[in-house]
């Protein structure tokens, strides 16, 4: 049976509106994805690392209880699981205060290699740091050799704009990997300048043959080298965009995987079938915004499984 492998950063996600705390949830971007593929009963891994302590404990709870396999996750006792304070705008947007006590030795990934059409995420600042870069790279070298189909969120925050040179051949580097880059607007303005998805395009093609940029409200825009789409998105009004991206990506996966599409056949996808994917990570993420969840609630997991046969 083909895997999903969701490989990232693990927080706990403090909320805070109008001042005051909202509630906690466990986050981290490639976490959120994780969770909502596990309620509807994909078989996904979730590849990170944190703490034996009590929350690390609850995040360990709630993964197992929403279908995401922790086997792979690497445990430690001299640290405390990553905390992060979530401040939401007048438009519901999030920034962030981060807290982190990791111990000096990080991210031991266990042996499991991805296999050929696995499903492997990856992304966000955590896929270019440096202190677990060597043992990342190992698992996304392996995963492309082997054959899978590898999804690049680069999730890049003007936090680090001043780290950017430094961090952007990193960046494409992890671009070169990857089968489907899916980037909001705001990521590939601040990694290349770009300021539209022909832009965006222009700068990334030479490192990857399919991109999906997603424009808030604006749709959601494809780029291969045999299409050029762009699709629409719901208006509604957010409650929280924290998970919006994270979910929009599972809900793509969900597409590509109940559809069995290889690499190969990614790369030549036309409309209708890039519609049906697209539609998925819309779906999905409308409907994290409209909560303080950051993945699909249990009633739209529900209605998504019936719709799409996923019982396992």
């Amino acid at each position: 049976m083909r895997k999903i492998f969701a490989i990232g950063e693990t927080l706990l996600d403090i909320i805070f509106s109008n001042g005051k705390p909202q509630t906690a949830k466990a986050g981290g971007a490639m976490l959120n994805s994780a969770v909502s593929l596990g309620r509807i009963n994909l078989p996904v891994y979730f590849i990170s690392e944190y703490g034996t302590d009590d929350i690390g404990n609850l995040v360990n709870d709630f993964l197992n209880e929403n279908g995401v396999d922790t086997s792979l996750v690497n445990r430690y006792s001299d640290g405390k699981t990553a905390l992060a304070l979530a401040f939401l705008d007048e438009k519901n947007n999030a920034h962030y205060s981060f807290y982190k006590n990791y111990p000096p030795k990080r991210m031991e990934i266990k042996h499991h290699h991805p296999l050929k059409n696995d499903i492997v995420l990856f992304g966000s600042f955590f896929s270019i740091d440096p202190e677990i870069r060597e043992q990342l790279m190992g698992f996304i070298r392996k995963a492309k050799e082997n054959g899978a189909i590898i999804i690049y969120d680069p999730n890049f925050r003007k936090s680090h704009q001043d780290e950017l040179e430094k961090l952007r051949p990193l960046i494409i580097e992890n671009m070169k990997f990857a089968s489907i880059i899916r980037g909001s607007d705001e990521d590939f303005r601040n990694i290349f300048g770009a300021r539209d998805p022909d832009q965006a395009w222009d700068k990334v093609s030479k490192y990857c043959n399919c991109i999906i940029y997603t424009s808030s409200t604006a749709g959601v825009y494809v780029r291969t080298s045999t299409f050029s789409g762009k699709f629409p998105v719901k208006k509604i009004k957010p409650v929280s965009t924290i998970g919006a991206g994270d979910n929009f990506n599972a809900g793509i996966i969900s597409a590509l995987f109940a559809k069995d599409f290889n690499d190969e056949e990614i790369q030549n996808l036309q409309k209708d079938l890039w519609e049906k994917v697209i539609s998925a990570g819309v779906e999905f993420a409308t409907n994290v915004c409209l909560s303080y969840d950051n993945y699909i609630d249990l009633a739209f997991a529900s209605r998504y499984l019936s719709a799409s046969g996923f019982q396992m």
